[in-house]
Order: C-alpha cells, then structure tokens, then sequence
C-alpha cells in the first residue's frame, strides 16, 4: 500500500479513485492536482514510481488542507459555534440537525435508536411508583 500524508491508499485502485481516500480530497480535487502534477488519473496505484508519489504528496501539502489539519479545523468551527451561543452551536451539542432539515420523522442517523416515550400498562406503572417510594423513603 502506498502512504500519502499519512493515509495507506490501496494498490489495486486507479489514481483518482484512491485518493479520495484521504479526508477532505474529493473528486473535483483530485481532477485539478492531478492536472496540476500532469498525471493520467487512470494509471494504477502500484504502477507509480517513489518521484511520482513525491510529486503528489507536495502538490497536495500545497494546496489542500487535508486529514488532521482539517479535521482540527472544522472540530474548531464547531466549537467556537457552541462557545458564542449561535443556534447552529446549540444545534451540534443537542446533537440535532444544524442545517434546517426536519426532526419529527427523519434525522435517525444524528439522534440515533428510537426510544418509545408515552403510555405504560397499569402493572409496569405502579412497580414504577413503587420504587420510587422505596427510594424516597431511604433518603
């Protein structure tokens, strides 16, 4: 495997394809570094030479912001969202949607599991407040 700033690419995989697999490179980029360093995007992985593997690593180091560096970045973003007290910071510690889509039937993947919250049967109901008098009355 070969290691571009930090991230192991797979041999098997065409140029453009693999390295999108580092964070914050994406499809477009790839297309304008790949122009930029004069490279055919369908050559393999395995077949490039340690100069051409260089001659990625500083096209990219010189002009996209890629893995920890941007990860820190964006991770700063948010929480100087949540330190002025914005609704998009509130949003992002509520853990809820920031970007106005709707959390009534939708947004499972950001609040996770469902929890059903409502009617009880009577016998689950007074075992409930039965504990909870056996619990105030040891206080």
């Amino acid at each position: 495997m070969t290691r571009i700033s930090g991230v192991d690419i797979p041999n098997e995989k065409r140029l453009d394809i693999g390295l999108t697999y580092l964070y914050g490179v994406g499809r477009k980029n790839v297309k304008l570094l790949l122009k930029d360093v004069d490279m055919d995007p369908a050559k393999r992985i395995k077949t490039l030479t340690d100069e051409e593997i260089s001659k990625i690593t500083k096209a990219i180091d010189k002009r996209i912001v890629v893995e920890g560096d941007l990860r820190q970045e964006v991770s700063q973003n948010v929480k100087r969202l949540k330190e002025i007290g914005s609704y998009r910071g509130l949003r992002h510690s509520r853990n809820l949607p920031s970007r106005g889509q709707r959390t009534k039937s939708n947004a499972r993947t950001k609040r996770g599991k469902r929890a059903t919250v409502g009617a009880q049967k009577k016998d689950d109901r007074i075992k409930l407040s039965e504990s909870k008098k056996e619990t105030s009355e040891k206080q």
